[in-house]
């Protein structure tokens, strides 16, 4: 794998999602690991993998640094025995203040569209707007974009709400138990079918709204904005 390139989702998905949620459902007993030590190892795997995603990267990755917060923060309340509706609060927070910045964006002159969406890894931007221009298009693109940075930040208030049902739904026992280690891993397994795969399928579909777009006022096909390699 060059270090340049994406890792593979698969393997992310198996050390992020499926190892942690193993462990802290069938290791957290006290004739194995225990309580503490099950959950200081299930989180090391998601932390471990973003740092090392971004050492592979060469650069910071925002969404990554959010994910290992997000994960110590979990830490935190299972090693602080706080009550369980702190994590439904800090499941619903981590996106909820995404889409917060997202919103906020659109009064700035860099929307967190380009950044998230409309971005130089995904679409040739020089092109696309030198196409603009020549076809005096640019103020109904921004436009486009501009209401597209909305449904950007719908996307991520979806996932608050869902994040904080969900989390309220599954876990119930106190932190710091076996039983909050089990709920925490069954959240953890359910959390991406239930959210994150809904999630990435309308950031599809804004994604696909957007290249669309960009044809009908360009006059270029989606293959020719799309980055290649």
């Amino acid at each position: 794998m060059k270090k340049s390139g994406k890792p593979n989702p698969l393997l992310e998905i198996g050390i992020t999602v499926l190892l942690p949620a193993f462990i802290l459902m069938k290791l957290s007993g006290p004739e194995r690991l225990g309580t503490l030590g099950a959950l200081l190892l299930a989180l090391a795997f998601p932390v471990c993998w973003g740092v090392w995603d971004g050492i592979q990267r060469r650069k910071l990755n925002w969404l990554s640094v959010l994910g290992v917060v997000s994960t110590l923060l979990t830490g935190g309340i299972g090693l602080l025995a706080l009550d369980a509706q702190w994590l439904a609060v800090k499941e619903a927070a981590v996106p909820g203040l995404i889409g917060l910045a997202v919103l906020a964006s659109t009064w700035t002159k860099s929307p967190l569209i380009r950044v998230l969406v409309f971005n130089a890894q995904l679409f040739d931007v020089d092109k696309v707007h030198k196409a603009l221009e020549a076809r005096r298009n640019t103020v109904p693109f921004e436009l486009r974009l501009r209401t597209g940075t909305f449904l950007l930040a719908g996307t991520f208030f979806f996932s608050s709400v869902a994040n904080y049902v969900l989390a309220r739904y599954v876990v119930s026992a106190p932190a710091g138990t076996e039983a909050f280690n089990e709920q925490l891993g069954r959240l953890t397994l359910l959390s991406y079918p239930v959210i994150a795969i809904p999630s990435m399928l309308m950031m599809f579909g804004l994604m696909f709204w957007l290249a669309r777009g960009a044809k009908t006022l360009t006059g270029l096909d989606v293959g020719e904005m799309l980055q290649t390699g």
